[in-house]
């Protein structure tokens, strides 16, 4: 019921374009843009193709919009969390601190297909990794899982440290808890960068996880 009154509202939020034309992606935009691309074949056999242009800085008024072209030509556009409307289904564009969290298109009858990204960006050298490297794709998406699951457990360490040790806090209930990771300033510092690095890598990939990308976010 709540997916449903969501998808709704993002439906409502798409405004028409205004028919220019999309813009190659370049490569100092690798980390500032995602560029996707989804072909669909009507009935009678035409083929277009639409493309999910998004720009992870946001808009002057703070917001993170996504466009979507077709055939080259501004279609539509909304604010993120998005849902386009296209033939036989919708395109969903949903944004994290680090990127895109999904990028997907979804039939009528709820199969999902994830958009495939620009070759020039950096999603698209990363797919390319993956299709070349199978295992050293799979071997780079483990160590940026665990580099993510070490960031929370040392937050999660530092943070009841801090709450059993203030004096507010609930330290003359259950006494005090030191935590058996002590970080240096500077460590805490590469820590944050390593969980940064890892959940952008994540995040070119569509990858996403409240509790591990959302927590360093």
């Amino acid at each position: 019921m709540l997916k449903e009154w969501q998808h709704r509202r993002a439906v409502q939020r798409v405004k028409p374009g205004d028919g220019r034309e999309l813009k190659r992606f370049r490569w100092w935009q690798s980390f500032s843009r995602a560029l996707f691309h989804l072909r669909l074949t009507s009935e009678d056999g035409r083929q277009t193709v639409y493309a999910v242009d998004v720009k992870h800085q946001g808009d002057s008024s703070g917001h993170v919009r996504a466009h979507l072209y077709l055939d080259g030509r501004h279609h539509a556009e909304s604010k993120v969390p998005a849902a386009f409307p296209v033939p036989g289904g919708t395109v969903e564009v949903r944004a994290s601190g680090f990127g895109l969290k999904r990028c997907h298109y979804v039939t009528a009858d709820g199969a999902e297909y994830q958009l495939v990204p620009d070759p020039a960006s950096a999603a698209g050298h990363r797919a390319r990794l993956d299709r070349a490297h199978p295992a050293l794709s799979r071997w780079i998406g483990f160590v940026s899982l665990a580099v993510l699951t070490i960031g929370l457990v040392v937050l999660v360490l530092q943070l009841a440290e801090q709450v059993t040790r203030s004096p507010e806090g609930v330290a003359q209930y259950i006494g005090t808890f030191t935590s058996p990771v002590d970080l240096p300033a500077w460590g805490n510092t590469v820590l944050g960068l390593c969980t940064g690095v890892a959940s952008t890598e994540r995040a070119l990939r569509l990858r996403y996880n409240w509790l591990l990308d959302g927590g360093v976010g």
